[in-house]
């Protein structure tokens, strides 16, 4: 007891000197032609240099793209007609981890490349790519269409393939619920 007393003392002190005596607002002030940036640890009187402080501005340190890309919407028809008719400019790919096909199924003519497990995937180099999944990777020409069990992961999966420079996007909100319901062809894994 006499030693817990001891430790909440200590650490009760090492707070009063350690803590700011004053908060610090994120902000930018500068100092004649030069600006410095004072953290939220430092103090007031840590900041400030003299008098010299003219201006204090406020600023928001992030950015955004001027054009959003949002990957095109996909209902069941579409799949439908896309799994019925092949083509190598357009490619289906299922972000479901391999146990979930194993116990449920595919969409006829999918490719299985997990989300979760290797959210990577599209940023390797083709060998690589080839080595860990046994097939080619999708060219950035093609049309990749993503779909999963609910259509969390493969609008994920979607953004993931935006950000790594493919340009024709697709994602199928209902995915494998939608797909299941409305009874679309099955392949056993």
């Amino acid at each position: 007891m006499a030693a817990r007393r001891a430790l909440f003392q200590l650490s009760s002190r090492t707070l009063a000197i350690s803590a700011p005596k004053e908060p610090i607002r994120h902000s930018l002030r500068v100092l004649g032609k030069e600006s410095t940036r004072c953290l939220r640890t430092a103090t007031i009187a840590a900041c400030r240099t003299s008098s010299q402080v003219q201006r204090i501005e406020q600023r928001r340190w992030h950015s955004t793209p001027s054009e959003v890309q949002k990957p095109k919407v996909y209902n069941f028809e579409d799949i439908q007609s896309l799994s019925s008719s092949p083509s190598p400019s357009r490619i289906l790919i299922d972000v479901r981890e391999p146990a979930e096909l194993s116990a449920s199924g595919t969409i006829p003519t999918a490719i299985n490349i997990p989300v979760t497990s290797q959210p990577d995937a599209l940023a390797l180099p083709p060998d690589e790519f080839y080595d860990r999944f046994g097939f080619d990777k999708p060219s950035p020409e093609a049309e990749v269409v993503f779909y999963c069990k609910a259509g969390v992961r493969s609008s994920a999966a979607a953004q993931l393939a935006l950000q790594n420079g493919y340009e024709k996007v697709g994602n199928y909100r209902g995915s494998w619920l939608d797909w299941e319901k409305r009874g679309g062809r099955k392949e056993a894994v």
